[in-house]
């Protein structure tokens, strides 16, 4: 928006109401959360991303009167935390990094990588609780059902398009 407005100013076409603009800018915002959460967290606060930001853009966009060319892609709560909770268990490194070239997976070294995750109590829980047969089935029919992801993905598209990206 800001960009823009300096570029309309001096007379320069602005060619920013597309999905790659979009898309870099989302890059750059995301590197600049992860940097303030970093600095947040060096003074001792807690930080949280919400997943919910991309669900609920349209009304963040009414709530904050955010003009075109302004899409909320990320939002963090921080603040002093009351306790220490645990850290979320993450997947072992062999699981994200690749080295020199990206790596496929095969069944063997998928199940090695979520061994941890399938054989805990704490999931066993979540699985039983959601009546399914397997973590994996709690990911793809009750938090990110394939209908939910398509429905908020056009919603999502609905909102780029309403703050004047994919014009061109």
């Amino acid at each position: 928006n800001r960009f823009n407005k300096w570029c309309e100013l001096n007379n320069a076409q602005p060619g920013y109401d597309n999905f790659l603009s979009f898309y870099t800018a989302t890059v750059d915002t995301i590197i600049a959360a992860q940097n303030a959460c970093i600095a947040a967290e060096s003074f001792g606060l807690g930080i949280c991303y919400l997943g919910t930001t991309n669900y609920t853009a349209e009304r963040i966009i009414e709530i904050l009167q955010l003009p075109q060319g302004v899409v909320p892609v990320t939002t963090i709560v921080l603040g002093y935390p009351d306790e220490k909770p645990l850290q979320t268990d993450r997947l072992p490194i062999d699981a994200i990094v690749h080295k020199q070239v990206y790596h496929d997976y095969s069944n063997e070294s998928i199940k090695t990588i979520y061994n941890q995750k399938d054989t805990s109590e704490f999931y066993k829980d979540i699985v039983k609780t959601n009546n399914v047969e397997t973590l994996a089935h709690v990911f793809t029919e009750k938090r990110y059902a394939v209908q939910n992801n398509i429905a908020f993905s056009k919603s999502l598209i609905d909102v780029l398009i309403k703050q004047g990206f994919m014009n061109q």
